[in-house]
């Protein structure tokens, strides 16, 4: 019986192989990207209606990546968060404020201990595109599923003070977040 005692060992490589990639996120979660839930967002500007493209959330083992892809915007650093509501009416207004749902009152930024819907700093290139991905460690798709996505006028310094919410300011564009993933 030449080769079986090698067969079995394939075997055992091929299943040690399986399980390590089907266990490689660290917590049981499927790696492959495909396994993993994602959806995409529409953004239109707030003030015109004019889309401005899409943005993918899809979870990570590290938290959700956001991927824009993003024209149309002011060059910079710009804030970018979950609002609580799904709906973009009024100049984004009628989204709420950030997703809050530990009821904290606090912006922190995405490492604190504030607002879920604190997100990374959307970076925009100086011809006003953006596709730097963006990961928030305490997020999660199924977090954000069936709220709103913002992009404020200016940066956010992840804190209350001196302005509040981080001084990004004005609501400039706004994408509903589907209710559900894929």
């Amino acid at each position: 019986m030449k080769g079986s005692g090698g067969h079995a060992a394939a075997m055992r490589s091929a299943a040690a192989v399986v399980l390590a990639v089907g266990f490689a996120g660290g917590n049981g979660s499927p790696a492959s990207p495909s396994e993993m839930p994602s959806l995409t967002v529409d953004i239109h500007a707030t003030d015109s209606g004019m889309r401005l493209g899409s943005v993918l959330v899809e979870d990570t083992a590290d938290g959700a990546r956001f991927t824009p892809s993003l024209s149309g915007l002011t060059a910079g650093e710009h804030g970018f968060h979950v609002h609580e509501n799904p709906d973009c009416g009024m100049a984004g207004q009628n989204a709420g404020g950030h997703y809050d749902p530990a009821n904290t009152g606090r912006h922190e930024g995405p490492d604190g201990n504030g607002h879920l819907g604190d997100l990374p700093r959307l970076a925009v290139d100086g011809g006003g595109g953006a596709t730097v991905p963006v990961v928030a460690r305490r997020v999660r798709v199924s977090d954000v599923v069936g709220r709103s996505l913002m992009v404020h006028a200016g940066g956010d310094n992840y804190s209350d003070m001196p302005a509040r919410l981080g001084g990004g300011g004005a609501r400039v564009a706004c994408g509903v977040i589907p209710a559900t993933a894929s």
